[in-house]
């Protein structure tokens, strides 16, 4: 399990322990764009999943808020997306990185999620104020390349599947998550091509209440010891 600390619109702090973590894989709402970043992935070497989307399970304890993650060798990179968090008070939002092994994903996408932490940012918001409006919220990262912030991706997150449809699916019928469960909701494509960086910056932006939540992380590059 993994315990957080979010700072809430009205400056309270939330503290949220995590029991099980689910990445959603190929959520997009337009099957172009789904297609479009399976191909990204192929050309790296990914196989095509089984199925779109497609849930993964993973250690609730790769969840972290610090600044810098650790990761073995340099063929890792980040992506941004919304994360849905379930709490006895209902569900929260943020946002978060699924910084993923490249080199291992080539051979399991399963096992390559679990090669990195998932970084996730320190405030949130009500899912209940901003579901009405949610096709509005846009996700952005860049890439921070020789001290300079490369755009990633940008994007509203209505290329991606309704989170309650999506947990829908999950949960088989139930559009809430539980209490101590987590989600990440899906990515979009890639600027440029998918590549490593020092650091990486995600931000969730929402325009109609205008706010943003930004999360900036950089990675130590662990060696890699034959």
């Amino acid at each position: 399990m993994s315990t957080l600390i979010l700072k809430t619109p009205e400056n309270h702090q939330l503290q949220v322990t995590v029991t099980s973590l689910i990445i959603a894989g190929w959520a997009g709402r337009d099957r172009h764009h789904v297609e479009e970043h399976i191909r990204e992935l192929e050309a790296i070497g990914v196989p095509r999943p089984s199925s779109v989307p497609l849930f993964y399970r993973l250690s609730a304890q790769m969840l972290t808020q610090a600044d810098e993650i650790e990761v073995l060798g340099p063929d890792s990179s980040g992506e941004a997306e919304v994360v849905l968090i379930g709490t006895d008070d209902g569900m929260w939002v943020t946002v978060g990185s699924d910084h993923t092994d490249r080199r291992v994903e080539a051979y399991s996408v399963a096992v390559s999620k679990q090669m990195a932490p998932k970084p996730v940012a320190r405030e949130a918001w009500r899912f209940d104020e901003v579901v009405g409006h949610w096709d509005r919220l846009t996700l952005q990262s860049f890439a921070i390349i020789g001290g300079e912030a490369v755009p990633y991706q940008a994007g509203t997150v209505a290329g991606l599947l309704d989170p309650r449809t999506l947990i829908a699916d999950y949960t088989g019928g139930d559009s809430r998550l539980a209490t101590g469960q987590a989600m990440l909701c899906g990515t979009l494509a890639v600027i440029g091509g998918i590549r490593p960086a020092e650091a990486f910056e995600v931000h969730l932006d929402d325009p109609v209440l205008g706010r943003r939540i930004v999360h900036r992380y950089t990675t130590k590059v662990l060696p890699v010891i034959a």
